[in-house]
């Protein structure tokens, strides 16, 4: 099994951290998030019936069977049906059945990004306790092969309305289940639409995607095993922030503070190991991490999509963060300096603990037009009850 040390000596990130844990602000603002949060209630996942076919179990069947929706034309396309009464949005309704084959590499080259990006006057309810921008910090690529620099970094795959999207994601420790964790931790709007819509379909992780980071151009003529070195993970299980359901808009909106998800999955070919045992590596949640103007240093991985960048390169920024705060009724989030664009959301933030060891305390949530910096959750009780339940509940299946 691969150690999470050569993530950290291969990026820096150790020496880039290290004024984590000194104090540098008046007194802390704490998270303000409670613990609201809805999550799902999935079914069983599929079973592969040993014939290359993929069985919808029966709990799943007759979910969708609720909802008005033949089980047998779901599997055959009926997802593609975003009609507003086939979409579903509530937290209890969330099916991800295994369509094996589907994202082929490239339908995952051609994954479009769900872009949070806001205009200055978006900002304008909560500037009274927002820092002055960052300065923008420019995105450098992670080495490769990823496999050994950035083993727990993927990319998410899924469908919408608009068409196949794709986000970002990180291989997570489950407390619950040491060294076998299947928990993969990623932002709300990667998962469900938010005030305006429902869940999204066929959501699929790739850990390490493209572990050689090959230009779009040499990717397409490049095997399986190097766009998908661990292979796929289907989410059989997923659940986001209440508020996040309720107030997620196109641009992040008064959901923004609470936009991160928790995802369980399988493994799509069926192996009986775990992500963690698979990738060799998983990154523990801190959410108890200090008041946002004492972090001395924070990174953010991701594989940013919108011009300049491709989607098939990993990229990292690591800044000091400041506050953004978009409403005076919402917690503020964290903000770094960072021109990683669409592609990056849900994509881990990273700081060093004082023994340390890494920690992941954010995820991209938005960022400017501009592409100048990112911002972040805090990850307070609200995101630890979603954490604690999709571990008690599913972690080990």
């Amino acid at each position: 099994m691969r150690s999470i040390r050569p993530l950290l000596a291969a990026t820096g990130l150790a020496a880039a951290l290290a004024l984590t844990a000194t104090a540098c602000g008046p007194t802390e603002d704490k998270a303000t998030d409670k613990p609201t949060a809805a999550a799902s209630d999935a079914a069983k996942p599929a079973g592969d019936q040993g014939n290359g076919d993929i069985a919808l179990p029966k709990d799943i069947a007759d979910k969708l069977k609720e909802h008005g929706v033949d089980p047998e034309k779901w599997k055959n396309g009926e997802w593609q049906n975003w009609d507003k009464d086939k979409w579903l949005r509530e937290a209890k309704d969330f099916v991800n059945p295994v369509i094996a084959g589907l994202w082929k590499p490239e339908r995952m080259r051609t994954a479009s990004d769900p872009a949070k990006t806001m205009a200055a006057g978006d900002l304008s309810g909560g500037q009274g306790l927002s820092d002055p921008d960052p300065r923008p910090v420019r995105a450098v690529p992670e080495k490769t092969p990823y496999t050994r620099h950035g083993a727990p970094v993927g990319k998410l795959f899924f469908d919408s309305p608009k068409g196949h999207m794709v986000c970002s994601g990180t291989v997570i420790k489950d407390v619950n289940n040491p060294g076998k964790s299947n928990l993969v931790w990623t932002a709300g709007h990667c998962v469900h639409a938010g005030a305006a819509g429902g869940w999204y379909r066929n959501l699929t992780f790739v850990p390490a995607y493209n572990n050689n980071g090959k230009s779009p151009a040499a990717l397409q003529n490049a095997p399986y095993e190097e766009h998908a070195p661990y292979g796929a993970f289907w989410a059989d299980w997923a659940s986001t922030s209440g508020e996040w359901i309720r107030d997620g808009g196109p641009t992040g909106g008064t959901g923004a503070p609470y936009d991160y998800a928790v995802l369980h999955v399988k493994p799509e070919n069926g192996s009986g190991k775990s992500l963690e045992e698979t990738v060799g590596a998983a990154i523990a949640v801190d959410f108890q991490a200090p008041d946002t103007r004492r972090i001395g240093s924070m990174g953010a991985w991701g594989y940013p999509q919108g011009p300049p960048y491709n989607g098939v390169i990993m990229h990292k920024c690591i800044d000091r963060p400041n506050r953004l705060s978009i409403s005076s009724t919402t917690p503020t989030m964290h903000r770094i300096g960072c021109t990683m664009t669409g592609g990056s959301s849900g994509g881990g933030w990273f700081m060093a603990k004082p023994n340390g060891q890494l920690a992941l305390v954010s995820n991209t949530s938005i960022g400017p037009v501009t592409h100048e910096w990112l911002a972040g959750p805090r990850l307070g009780p609200g995101a630890q009850q979603i954490y604690t339940m999709m571990s008690k509940k599913y972690g080990s299946r």
